[in-house]
């Protein structure tokens, strides 16, 4: 097919997401993605500064991944988990038991279908319906994921009536993680003790009703790239504790290295009830998520009532272990750190630029907060002109780069970055 049928086809027949029908921002063809690097159809290349919305965290093609889902495909390409099993889903549960310490895994087809699988848990094992969380968080699309996503900044709005009413506590401050010119000492400040006590008056005012908390451990992701100190966290894995509620952790953006540690959770030292986790678990190849618990919950909860059609599809199990072996063979926390480090070193310059409200790094996860929304198509023709591709919205230009992304391809995210912040003021 030719580039100009292509792109006429996909307007015609293409709903893109969170896009209009008819879309304003153009979508750009793809013909090739290998390494950290996809070609456009004009034979462009463009590092992917996204990691395919944080998903391809090996970078693109690699030859085991390559490999496992050509070896598994062999065998079977999909069964149905009711009733059946196979060695490619026991082979990931048990990885990913061990490496959580949750030993019951529930497989989800998407990040916001294992938030729904964990909030249904959450129900099922207490009997109550209301959730507490803290505003300005992101938990996914579907209904029930919605319902606990920040209730301005979300699609509340859009959905009055519909959405179950929960508990929201105030968004934490953001004062965790690296800003140009700091040091990690500095980053870990002391906690504010006065947020502290709201969390423990907002917990102690609605537990009698509460089935759960659930947060995203440390970093808040598409609600606003936010970072927060992992003593609130501690303090809400507490509170869950004294007053008999669960504690889930939706670590769907955070698992897996992206933060620094391996777990969001792990900057506090705290185990959840349930977890979720998603987007990176495949390395990018396949929709997978899971929704993980102790033992205790899933004896409350006895038979859970979920079953998609996909659970635990052999060659999504298949390349999800094969990545999740390669994680943790490679230095990803060296990688992360070189990551971590080339961020804040490349943007250094955009702190306290014109229309900059803040700059912030943590782990593989770069910011640029600005004063007012950016426009989105003007900030990605910037970028791709120094030949990055990244996904800005709201007030955030930021990067979640593969953890293969080298020196050079540090700086230039970071240069197209700042070559974005430089245009605000024209």
């Amino acid at each position: 097919m030719n580039a100009e049928n292509l792109r006429a086809l996909d307007r015609r027949h293409l709903w893109h997401p969170y896009a209009a029908a008819s879309p304003s921002v153009t979508a750009h063809p793809v013909t090739r993605a290998k390494g950290v690097r996809l070609t456009l159809d004009d034979g462009r290349e463009l590092i992917d500064g996204m990691s395919s919305w944080w998903a391809a965290i090996h970078g693109y093609g690699h030859p085991r991944l390559d490999a496992a889902v050509r070896d598994q495909l062999g065998d079977m390409a999909h069964v149905m988990f009711g009733g059946l099993t196979h060695e490619p889903a026991v082979r990931l549960a048990r990885r990913l038991a061990e490496m959580t310490g949750l030993p019951k895994v529930f497989f989800a087809d998407s990040g916001s279908v294992a938030v729904e699988v964990a909030i249904k848990m959450a129900f099922q094992c207490t009997g109550k319906s209301r959730l507490l969380t803290v505003k300005g968080g992101y938990h996914g699309d579907t209904f029930g994921a919605m319902s606990v996503c920040d209730p301005v900044n979300g699609m509340h709005h859009l959905f009055t009536g519909v959405l179950p009413v929960h508990v929201f506590a105030d968004r934490p401050p953001g004062d965790y993680g690296l800003r140009p010119g700091t040091s990690r000492d500095s980053a870990e400040a002391v906690p504010d003790e006065g947020y502290l006590r709201h969390l423990e008056a907002m917990v102690e005012r609605h537990a009698g009703e509460l089935a759960a908390i659930i947060v995203e451990p440390v970093v808040q992701g598409a609600g606003g790239m936010r970072f927060y100190h992992p003593a609130y966290l501690r303090r809400l894995r507490e509170l869950a504790d004294e007053h008999g509620l669960l504690l889930i952790a939706d670590e769907i953006a955070t698992g897996l290295g992206r933060t620094g540690e391996l777990f969001g959770c792990d900057h506090a030292g705290v185990r959840p009830d349930i977890m979720c986790v998603g987007k990176a678990l495949t390395g990018g190849y396949l929709t997978m998520a899971a929704a993980l618990c102790t033992d205790e919950v899933a004896e409350r909860i006895g038979v859970l009532m979920h079953g998609p059609t996909f659970m635990a599809n052999p060659l999504a199990a298949a390349v999800a272990d094969a990545s999740l072996s390669l994680l943790l063979e490679r230095p990803w926390r060296d990688e992360v750190k070189c990551i971590e480090a080339g961020l804040g070193e490349g943007l250094a310059s955009a702190a306290g630029a014109p229309g900059v409200r803040d700059v912030r790094v943590l782990g593989a996860i770069g910011v640029i907060e600005t004063v007012d929304p950016v426009e989105v198509e003007k900030v990605q023709g910037i970028v791709m002109e120094h030949g990055v591709w990244l996904r800005p919205f709201g007030r955030l230009i930021y990067t979640m780069p593969p953890y293969c992304a080298g020196p050079g391809d540090l700086a230039a995210i970071t240069e197209a970055m700042n070559a974005a912040v430089a245009a605000l003021r024209s």
